[in-house]
């Protein structure tokens, strides 16, 4: 399962990338979070976050690393519980009036979920839509 939004921004890349970059930003922008707290790290490759989140009525928490960081362009991490993986990936680009974000959220469902996930892709638009509007509302 794959959601994939880009997001324009009126401010600099320097700056919407700082922000996005701490992934407890998740706070204020992604509805689906509940909660996400700096375990370790300073951000960048092998950071540790761990994110309570809330989706389809259920909860559940993961651990997200960085696994991939470049200054102004791109933070990946991967995040992963019992159930599911996930990786996110956050990639900017410069444009002439500030800077473009593409926020692309891979999900791959581990033992018994795997079963569920062929019926939750409505419920996965949802969350991509809501996640939009909360993103481009924290970037500009």
């Amino acid at each position: 399962m794959r959601i994939t939004r880009t997001v324009s921004s009126t401010k600099p890349i320097s700056e919407v990338f700082h922000y996005l970059s701490n992934f407890t930003s998740t706070n204020d922008w992604d509805p689906g979070t509940v909660k996400t707290e700096l375990v370790q790290g300073d951000g960048k490759v092998g950071t540790v976050y761990h994110n309570r989140s809330r989706f389809n009525g259920r909860e559940s928490e993961l651990t997200y690393v960085v696994t991939d960081y470049v200054e102004n362009s791109l933070i990946r991490l991967r995040g992963e519980n019992k159930s599911i993986v996930a990786v996110d990936t956050i990639s900017l680009k410069e444009t002439g009036s500030g800077c473009d974000v593409t926020y692309d959220a891979n999900f791959t469902f581990k033992g018994i979920a795997k079963i569920a996930a062929p019926f939750l892709g409505k419920a996965f638009k949802v969350l991509g839509d809501e996640a939009e509007v909360g993103l481009r509302k924290a970037i500009n």
